[in-house]
Formats: C-alpha cells, structure tokens, sequence
C-alpha cells in the first residue's frame, strides 16, 4: 500500500528546505521518524489540551485549537516581521466552544466545529460553521447549513483540491448509541454542497470513525478509529484508493503513531512532508516517512 502512498508526499515548492531556512513551523527544528511535540511551551503546554491544527499554504500562519478552563477556541500565530507573533485568539466565545480549524482550498474561508446553537442562547449540539476573510481578519461565525448539519454532531472539516468536503457525523447512529460516528463525503457543485455521501464499509464500521484529513487529490485519507484491536481510546488509520476508484480497506497506523493514548486530529502539509496529529492531549509532528516504516512492521 504505502508505494502507492508515498509517492503523494512529495515537496510542491520544487525542494524541501529546513524550517529554519524557510523560517517555517514556528522556526522548529523538523523531526525524523520519531513523532514529537510540536512547538513545545509555545503551541502544546502541559496545562491544556490542543487539537486540531493547520498551516495556511504558505506557511506564514499557523491556525490550532485548545481547550482551556473546559472551553475550546481557535488561536493562530502568524510570521511578522522576521519573527512569530504570540498566539491569540481568533475565534472564540464567552460560552460556546470552538474547535478543528480547517482552511479552504483557496484559503478564503477558515472552517470550524462549535456548539454555538442556531436558535436561542443554549449550547447545542456540535455542527459545521466557517467564517469568511475579511479586510480586516475574518467574520462572526456562518452555520455550513442543513444539507451539511443535523440535529446531531458533525466534526471535523477536510478539503480535496477540487472543494469535496469530508466530514463524520453521528446522524446515522441507533438509539443510544452517539458514539457512533461515521465519514461522509459532500461534493461542491458551482459553490453548493451536494448531498453528503457515506462512505463505504472499507473505512466506516458499527465504532467510532471520525476526524477524518483527505489527501488533496483524494489519493488517501486518514481518520481516528475506536475499534476492539485499538491500542488505546482513539487510533489512527489510513486508507487509499484503488485503482477502480473505491477506497482500500483501512489500515491500522500502530506504534510510534498510536499509542496506548488518544490520537485524533490528522493533518499533512502540504508539501507532504510532515504529519500532524494530536496525542496525549498535545500536538506532535513527525516526517511522512514513517508511513512506510509502520507498514513494514506488519
């Protein structure tokens, strides 16, 4: 599987530089195949738990959720003037969380989760909502709508190149049993979501399927799984698509990556050089390569 995935994580900009020279991912020294806190102190801190997190395609702003005093909200830190602003918050609210940023492809839109309810002042349930770029920085928070968002949770927001949006949501879920989430699919038709379609059995099961980044030419995608041969309450797996156009049976990506923890919140580069992912209620980053290094253990 992996000759066909790595292949994808090639360098876009014509040649990897060191963060360093590129004064790029906060001026960090890039890992190897040894996952590692990214940013440690400044982004992940001890006292807190950070989730999703995103660079805009320049690398010139980075976009990350935490969760602080019970409350989540979206900061970002972005390179000005030769160095990297402290982080603040973008988005965020006295009551209602904020969580799993995500930019669109053409970056004008930064996608997130929130509770915040479409009518009256109570904490709802988890959907879609996004804020549009502005002159000034971005808007007040704009609900996905109802073909994305039911009455129950969607999380999670990724992109294919082409603007098909890939999402979970527990709608489908049996009577007493919220747990179970599952990925769909929207593809976007002149600017309008179609129909959100579930994916197939290849990567949903009766657990928990959520969390889900998607390659931007759709090659693979990655999500976090709860599943009886789990190594801990959240994995991580990896499938890509067949040559007849459906996905492969989901792989499970085990040590280094999962752990006896909770891993969630996949995101690659997009020079696909790097991962990143939260584990242990912090964000970690590790080069690509380790794809194929854990493929070859099995």
């Amino acid at each position: 599987m992996m000759k066909k995935l790595m292949p994808l994580m090639i360098c876009l900009y014509g040649g990897l530089l060191s963060a360093q020279e590129n004064h790029l991912y906060l001026g960090e020294t890039v890992p190897d195949t040894v996952p590692k806190i990214f940013a440690k102190g400044i982004i992940s801190k001890a006292s807190r738990s950070e989730f999703g997190s995103v660079f805009s395609a320049d690398g010139s702003t980075f976009y990350f959720a935490v969760n602080d005093g019970g409350k989540a909200e979206i900061r970002y830190s972005q390179w000005q003037k030769g160095s990297w602003t402290t982080p603040k918050t973008v988005i965020g609210h006295a009551v209602y969380s904020f969580n799993d940023p995500m930019l669109s492809p053409d970056e004008n839109r930064l996608y997130y989760i929130s509770d915040t309810p479409k009518t009256g002042e109570t904490p709802g349930d988890y959907d879609i909502w996004y804020s549009e770029k502005t002159g000034s920085g971005w808007s007040d928070p704009i609900n996905a709508g109802a073909k994305i968002n039911s009455e129950k949770d969607e999380y999670y927001i990724s992109f294919t190149a082409n603007g098909t949006l890939y999402f979970s949501s527990n709608k489908a879920a049996g009577e007493g049993n919220d747990n179970n989430f599952d990925i769909y699919a929207a593809k976007s038709i002149n600017g309008e979501y179609q129909e959100p379609v579930r994916l197939s059995d290849a990567i949903n099961t009766k657990f928990y399927e959520a969390d889900v980044f998607v390659a931007p030419d759709e090659a693979y995608l990655i999500f976090c799984s709860r599943r009886p041969q789990g190594l801990g309450s959240g994995d991580l797996y990896i499938s890509t698509k067949e040559p007849n156009g459906k996905w492969g049976i989901a792989r499970h990506l085990k040590k280094p990556i999962s752990t006896d923890s909770h891993e969630l919140c996949p995101w690659v580069t997009p020079d696909g050089a790097y991962f990143f992912y939260t584990g242990n209620q912090d964000i970690y980053w590790v080069s690509t390569r380790i794809f194929e290094q854990v493929e070859q253990k099995k």
